[in-house]
């Protein structure tokens, strides 16, 4: 498991996807290229590039343009020179729709009679397609983490909110269920958790998540409001957000599995 360092946005796309590795076995790219991101202090996105020659580029930059009006959350970056193009795309979680997107753009090259190049050439001109701009609002609550984990299935990685509590073992399942109950109503298809049982209370480490992100069927969940529902539960029970007893006591039994979809992709398999 690992912290995000870069910005995050409270509304925000929880899920499967790819940032170290390519989705092995799920797509196969005959012009574009995966060039992992490398995390940590360099901090740079992941990204898919494809370098062609094309007759009359033109007609595919206006065919490029058109695509993007369909995937308006992607960037797409073109650097040109006559009838060499460097197309890219990327970010810090690929998922699912950046890959189906960059399919879009094969059929175009395919269509287009491209051809692959490897010879540097003097940028002459460029164009930036933007994602669309949503408003920013910075994450209002300490008590939640967003996680990223090792890798599943094909490489997947997987974005999700953690929260560690602490409260008495037999407010456990009331709780666990008002959790249920907070998931459906803001667009969380994924929970599960581990715990650690000491005396009469229960260290609790939750992970709330979706499943892989299809362009057609993107999951936007606003974390804040997400947060504020989950900080009202201090009030219904004596819950303490963070853990209780050291580290003998830290929440290791599980995972227990409440809400889940595309498992395979989210937990790994004992």
């Amino acid at each position: 498991m690992r912290t995000f360092i870069q910005p995050i946005s409270a509304e925000m796309i929880l899920g499967v996807y790819w940032y170290f590795k390519f989705p092995e076995n799920v797509y196969n790219f005959q012009f574009f290229k995966f060039f992992q991101g490398f995390g940590g202090h360099a901090d740079n996105p992941a990204e898919l590039k494809a370098q062609v020659s094309v007759d009359h580029p033109e007609s595919l930059i206006q065919k490029l343009e058109e695509l993007h009006f369909r995937f308006k959350r992607m960037y797409l970056d073109m650097k040109i020179n006559e009838d060499q193009l460097l197309i890219s795309t990327g970010d810090y979680t690929l998922f699912d729709g950046h890959f189906q997107f960059v399919s879009q753009i094969e059929q175009l090259l395919v269509h287009h009679n491209a051809v692959l190049t490897d010879v540097p050439f003097e940028v002459k001109s460029s164009r930036m397609f933007s994602p669309e701009k949503k408003d920013f609002e910075t994450i209002e609550h300490r008590f939640m983490q967003i996680t990223g984990s090792d890798f599943k299935k094909n490489n997947a990685e997987n974005c999700s909110v953690r929260i560690d509590c602490n409260l008495p073992a037999a407010n456990k399942n009331d709780l666990i269920n008002d959790l249920i109950r907070i998931c459906s109503e803001e667009n969380i298809q994924v929970l599960y958790y581990y715990d650690c049982h000491f005396k009469q209370h229960t260290n609790l480490m939750f992970f709330f998540s979706n499943g892989r992100q299809m362009e057609n069927a993107v999951q936007n969940v606003d974390i804040n409001a997400f947060g504020n529902k989950v900080r009202h539960l201090d009030q219904k029970y004596p819950l303490h957000f963070g853990h209780f007893g050291g580290m003998e006591y830290y929440p290791r039994n599980g995972p227990f599995v409440e809400l889940i979809t595309d498992e395979e992709y989210i937990l790994n398999k004992k």
